[in-house]
């Protein structure tokens, strides 16, 4: 951190403390009956629209303002990482492929092929390819993050949990809404949506764009080229149509697609000391020094299209999903991270280009669910899944290899609610799902034979959820979810051969609060957890032998909290506050990975120089995240307010790898932003200037640990001018 930053650091402890005096306010007696309260939130939790109050699911919902403001700056999906409590995003692969983790538990696994423990669902489509993954943010109503085993009702089954989003949908009256900024590095960014009635009561539609720029703004030092690096051009667009020709059937369309233009990871070597995390001389955000990459260049193409149609028969309704998606595209990188004269000692140089040539998803989701008011409400329903494409990887120093990579998944499940009594409603789930894959070599000089895993499980869910007051609830949820076998290829192109992980299944234990409190100015929600993981998947990236390795642990375990509030302390001022700590730990007593080629490995070695990680937490496992916002607004006119609006994150101890080192962790990163404008009263519009990580640190996200010391960093500051319209 920049000594000049010292005093920001003050302020932002200052706005901590602040909203740690909220959340001590919202256990205090009620004071006097306040105008402002908190607002409902309604969830999709169980695939039914409900308040965020009444599910016993611990769950975090965002839209509005701090959404808006996240991703003012022309940010991609990376910027929801730690918005919400347990929540944590990275990637070592641009804007093209993230990996999320919920609770601390994700896949560092930098493969396009990789199994991610988080699924991702956009206007109820699971995308479960990494690069799918990556699809815009743009338009949406609502984000909501499901924490925990979600084995019954969504997707390809999860284990660590969801990240649902929900778009404006079509309506009979006529909305229209815009957000444009204008930042440094000539960042400029446009998300907008129009729609209304075509035909009154029978047709609706909405048409929504985003269009998201950067310059290239890095300089590269050895090729002595100005601004090589760094930019992007990102490009979406989405129509849905919405047909109700009678009361009963109503049948949504969705039509979209994008395009990215951009720059894949930046990775920098040498940039930590052997012995210390810290960013040395050899870095400068400005700068790098590759003598290959071409310029690290990223594109992407993709479209989808889905139906949802429902028919309401009185007391049941009929869903059916129906969705496909294709993309297409590839990453170029310098992978040391400079040149064999330096920053540092770089042994031999490394370059390597990864793509998907296509890649088609199919999913077909139909569920019944009950419609009635009485005591028992339930849902069945199946679920199909399937995708196949092909993966190039070009090693730089060897002939090119492609791959196909094909997953078939059906599912079958139901869940059912019963109302006690007045005050407590049971909830059970139970959900078959089987999973196959198979990938096979389709050029290249290490042509391995085929290799083909599956398996079967059954996963479950039981909860109780208890009123105890008025807008205080109490619950208790059992869950079990399954993640199948999984094939890694991509050591093939290496002349390794394939690896395999068989099947990861988790039982977790939860108890929550939800509570509304001092006359509803004060939401306070939370869950305490524990779970445990037999034979969980994990990666085995890097170490000096540059592999990248499926291996399963014999068992893994978890425990932690989350916090999650919301407290309208005057009609001016409004606080939200998130906390979440996870004590994570690999189980195995002889499990061992390959080690870094020149960091200071604090594990115990075997025999063949490996580190035995027994104990180690998760790889990419915060053990905390906290995160505040704080709008605070004053009258201004007959009908405006000028107005302040910040938000900030703080991140605890992340180890990056499977083995433990002096290096290849952060601690105690935080980034923060800021706005400050004028609003209209009626939310009809308001003109801001913004600052993204409005204290530019320089924070490290992740490492490579095969060559050097290289690391990557977060995106920069961007200050800028940011005006929203609702119409």
């Amino acid at each position: 951190m920049h000594a000049s930053n010292r005093t920001l650091r003050h302020t932002l402890s200052l706005s901590c403390g602040v909203a740690a005096l909220g959340f001590a306010l919202a256990a205090a007696p009620a004071a006097m009956a306040q105008d402002t309260q908190v607002g409902e939130v309604i969830v999709t939790a169980q695939k039914r629209s409900e308040n965020l109050q009444d599910v016993p699911v611990s769950v975090t919902a965002l839209g509005g303002e701090r959404l808006q403001s996240t991703f003012a700056a022309g940010d991609d999906i990376l910027a929801l990482s730690a918005k919400a409590p347990g929540l944590y995003a990275e990637s070592s692969n641009g804007r093209a492929a993230p990996r999320f983790y919920i609770r601390g538990l994700g896949n560092s696994d930098f493969d396009l092929a990789a199994s991610q423990p988080v699924s991702i669902i956009q206007d109820d489509v699971v995308l479960e390819n990494v690069v799918l993954k990556s699809s815009p943010i743009y338009d949406i109503e609502q984000v909501e993050v499901l924490r925990g085993p979600q084995g019954t009702l969504f997707g390809r089954n999860t284990t660590a949990g969801i990240v649902k989003f929900t778009s404006v949908k079509p309506s009979e009256e006529t909305k229209a809404r815009a957000a444009a900024s204008y930042g440094s590095f000539n960042t400029m960014t446009f998300d907008g949506g129009l729609g209304g009635a075509l035909v009154p009561g029978k047709v609706a539609a909405r048409a929504s764009l985003l269009v998201q720029h950067r310059d290239d703004w890095i300089d590269n030092a050895f090729t002595g080229k100005k601004d090589a690096l760094g930019g992007f051009d990102e490009k979406a667009a989405r129509l849905q149509v919405l047909f109700t020709p009678t009361e009963a059937l109503s049948a949504l369309f969705n039509v979209h697609a994008r395009d990215l233009d951009g720059t894949s990871a930046t990775f920098r070597a040498n940039v930590l000391t052997a012995g210390s995390n810290k960013l040395n001389a050899n870095y400068d955000r400005n700068t790098v020094y590759f003598d290959a990459g071409g310029g690290n260049p990223q594109k992407y193409k993709g479209w989808g299209t889905s139906a949802n149609i429902g028919y309401d028969f009185g007391d049941v309704t009929l869903t059916s999903i129906t969705a496909y998606e294709e993309t297409h595209g590839s990453s170029r990188g310098d992978i040391d991270g400079g040149n064999l004269t330096g920053p540092g000692f770089i042994p031999f140089p490394s370059e390597s280009t990864d793509g998907i040539k296509k890649l088609d998803q199919v999913t077909q989701e139909i569920r019944l669910a009950s419609d009635t008011d009485g005591p028992l409400s339930w849902q069945v329903g199946g679920f199909y899944f399937d995708t196949s494409y092909q993966i190039r990887t070009d090693p730089g120093f060897a002939p090119a290899t492609t791959l196909e990579q094909e997953n078939t998944s059906w599912a079958v499940f139901g869940q059912a609610s019963y109302k006690a009594t007045e005050a407590l409603t049971l909830t059970g789930g139970l959900r078959y799902t089987s999973d196959d894959k198979d990938l096979r070599v389709v050029s290249g000089p290490n042509p391995v034979a085929p290799v083909s895993v599956s398996d079967e499980k059954v996963s479950w869910d039981l909860s109780a959820f208890y009123s105890v007051a008025e807008n205080v609830s109490v619950y208790g949820k059992v869950a079990s979810g399954f993640r199948g076998p999984s094939i890694q290829g991509r050591d093939i192109a290496f002349f390794s051969p394939a690896s395999v992980a068989q099947s990861e299944t988790i039982m977790s234990y939860e108890i929550g609060l939800k509570s509304e409190l001092m006359d509803r100015r004060v939401r306070l929600n939370g869950a305490l957890f524990t779970y445990t993981i037999d034979d969980p998947q994990f990666s085995a990236v890097g170490g000096g032998s540059n592999s990248n390795r499926l291996i399963n642990a014999n068992k893994a375990e978890a425990y932690g909290i989350e916090l999650d509030g919301e407290f309208v302390v005057t009609e001016n001022l409004v606080l939200t506050a998130g906390y979440s700590y996870a004590k994570t730990e690999i189980k195995d007593s002889t499990l061992a990975t390959a080690v870094c080629a020149q960091c200071t490995v604090t594990d115990p070695l075997n025999g063949a120089g490996q580190a035995l990680i027994n104990g180690n937490p998760f790889p990419n496992a915060p053990e905390y995240t906290f995160d505040v916002t704080a709008r605070y607004a004053v009258p201004f006119g007959a009908d405006g307010e000028l107005f302040a609006y910040t938000d900030w994150k703080v991140q605890g101890l992340t180890n990056f790898f499977l083995y433990e080192s002096k290096e290849f962790y952060s601690k105690g990163d935080f980034e923060g932003g800021l706005k400050l404008g004028y609003a209209k009263l009626d939310g009809s519009w308001e003109a801001a200037l913004f600052a993204r990580n409005i204290t530019d640190e320089d924070n490290l996200k992740g490492a490579i640990d095969f060559n050097n010391l290289t690391a990557f960093v977060n995106e920069p500051r961007v200050i800028g001018l940011s005006l929203n319209v609702k119409m």
